[in-house]
C-alpha cells in the first residue's frame, strides 16, 4: 500500500517471552515497510529477565530499531490517545492475561493503558495472541474481542495440538497484512489458520 505519510504504529509487547524473536523480526519488517513505530512494553516485559533474554537488552533493541525510547509505564502510555501519537496499535505478543484485561476493561499496565488511550479516538487495535490457554480459559475473551468494534486479530493457529492442545500462537509473519487490513477496517481472513 502506498502512503503519502508514514503510518504511526504503536508496537506493544507483553510477556509471552518465547515469541519475542518473532515480534522483533516483525518490528524490523514494519520499519522496512515505512511505519513509524512507538514501542510499548508491559511492565513484565520491560522488567523480567527470562531464559529467552534480558529485559534491558530487549528495551535497547526496541529503541535501536524504532529510534524512540519505549513506553513502559501507565503514566507514559496515557497520552497516546489524547496527544494523537499513533494511527494503529499492535499488541504482539498478546498474552492471555492481557486478553482478559482488555475484554474486561482492566487498565493496570502500560499495555492495557496504551490500548484504552488509543481506543478513545476510535482507531484500530490489532492483537497477536500467544497463550497456552487460548482454547480453554482465554477462549471467551478472544471471542468477545473478535466481536468488539476496533479490535482485529493477527490470524492464529494451534502451535502444539498434541502437547499443548489449548495453546495458540499468532502467525507473526502475517502482521503486516493484518495491519494493512485493519487500517481499512477489515479483519484479515481466515482468522484461524490450519497447521
Amino acid at each position: 500500500m502506498e502512503r503519502t505519510e508514514p503510518v504511526r504504529l504503536g508496537f506493544c509487547l507483553t510477556g509471552s517471552f518465547c515469541t519475542f524473536e518473532a515480534a522483533f523480526a516483525q518490528m524490523a519488517r514494519c520499519r522496512e515497510l515505512g511505519y513509524e513505530i512507538l514501542p510499548v512494553f508491559s511492565e513484565n516485559a520491560a522488567r523480567m529477565d527470562t531464559r529467552f533474554g534480558r529485559a534491558a537488552d530487549f528495551l535497547r533493541r526496541a529503541e535501536a530499531l524504532c529510534g524512540r525510547k519505549p513506553v513502559c509505564t501507565i503514566a507514559e502510555a496515557e497520552p497516546i490517545g489524547p496527544a494523537d501519537l499513533i494511527d494503529i496499535l499492535l499488541v504482539a505478543p498478546c498474552t492471555g492475561n492481557t486478553l482478559a484485561k482488555l475484554n474486561l476493561a482492566v487498565t493496570d499496565t502500560a499495555a492495557t493503558m496504551a490500548v484504552k488511550s488509543h481506543l478513545r479516538r476510535g482507531r484500530p487495535v490489532v492483537l497477536a495472541p500467544s497463550t497456552n490457554d487460548a482454547l480453554k480459559g482465554s477462549a471467551k475473551n478472544i471471542g468477545a474481542l473478535l466481536a468488539r468494534e476496533h479490535f482485529y486479530f493477527v490470524p492464529f493457529r494451534q502451535d502444539n495440538p498434541e502437547g499443548k492442545p489449548a495453546s495458540v500462537v499468532a502467525d507473526f509473519s502475517l502482521i503486516p497484512q493484518t495491519l494493512e487490513a485493519a487500517l481499512r477496517g477489515v479483519q484479515l481472513q481466515p482468522v484461524i489458520r490450519a497447521l
